[in-house]
């Protein structure tokens, strides 16, 4: 299941909702609002995303994942918004038969949705200033980070 929310993640809820008892494995990934990017002190994030695509090809990585990695039960939940430092901004959850399966889905679907979600973020910096991040790169080179 791919989500995305105005709501602060909460991974322990998140977690409780993939219970399976045909679970061996579990596997989690969290992003967090950093203080510093690339020499700039961070005092904020702002997401923005294009939620329609981000649910349509969030699930298809999802099958894609699932395909290759047989799991049990996945969700990502992407946060949009105005976010502080140490707020959870992406969470990622595969359970599965085994470790391997867990592991190896958890990190497919991190990478995949890095690329391909229509997500944007701005950071605010300490001095007043503020930027879109990877955006020029992007152009550039024709992908997203």
């Amino acid at each position: 299941m791919m989500e995305v929310t105005q709501k602060a993640i909460d991974p322990a809820a998140l977690q409780r909702s993939l219970a399976n008892p045909a679970a061996g494995g579990y596997c989690a990934f969290e992003g967090w609002v950093r203080n510093e990017n690339e020499g700039h002190v961070v005092e904020r994030l702002e997401y923005e995303a294009y939620e329609p695509l981000c649910l349509t090809e969030g699930e298809k990585v999802l099958a894609e994942a699932k395909e290759m990695f047989p799991y049990l039960e996945a969700r990502c939940v992407h946060r949009v918004g105005l976010l502080e430092i140490g707020d959870c901004a992406v969470w990622i959850g595969v359970v599965s038969a085994h470790r391997d399966e867990a592991f190896k889905a958890c990190r497919y679907i991190i990478d995949k949705i890095k690329v391909r979600l229509p997500v944007w973020k701005k950071e605010h910096y300490a001095n007043g200033d503020s930027g879109w991040v990877n955006c020029e790169r992007c152009v550039q080179h024709g992908i997203a980070d």
